[in-house]
């Protein structure tokens, strides 16, 4: 699985992904806050669908249910990321392990339908701060604790990844 966390991140913003397609570098970061938006209501018609569930189809992939959660945890943890990229000088964000989230949280136990309403609502969130962005505060600096360092421009892009790639990983 890709994660948002993988140590060389840098392929993503250069390259299309092999597996889901998406290639962020011909997406522009103003197009970023739509491309979430449009990735809530995947994740919602598929909800409706019945499509989001518990159990694992093999003890090495996580149900949809845990990508949804994971998607969720991603919008939250992204939108707080970039509300310190906006108010403090190159801010250093903890790490995150996001399997260690996936078992202490219980994803694979969470109320499917509270998941989607947070995961969109988390993905209105950060697209209403995308959409407020102008100028230079798309350059604004932020960092990992692993050294990766971003900017607003580099983490919308590099976040909207993570989202498509999931609806890729529960719809293939």
């Amino acid at each position: 699985m890709i994660t948002p966390d993988d140590k060389d991140w840098t392929w993503v913003l250069r390259e299309p992904c092999p597996e889901c397609g998406f290639d962020a570098a011909s997406c522009r970061p103003v197009d970023v806050a739509g491309l979430i938006r449009a990735n809530a209501e995947d994740w919602r018609r598929l909800h409706v669908g019945r499509a989001i569930g518990p159990g694992r189809p093999d003890p090495g992939t996580w149900s949809t249910l845990e990508y949804a959660c994971h998607v969720r945890d991603v919008y939250r943890r992204y939108d707080a990321r970039m509300a310190q990229m906006l108010t403090e000088d190159d801010p250093l964000y903890p790490n995150w392990d996001q399997d260690a989230s996936a078992v202490e949280d219980r994803y694979d136990e969470q109320d499917p339908g509270e998941v989607i309403a947070a995961l969109v609502a988390g993905a209105h969130q950060v697209a209403d701060r995308l959409d407020g962005l102008d100028g230079d505060q798309w350059q604004r600096p932020g960092r990992r604790s692993d050294g990766a360092a971003f900017t607003l421009d580099t983490i919308s892009r590099y976040l909207v990844h993570d989202p498509i790639h999931h609806i890729w990983d529960v719809t293939r």
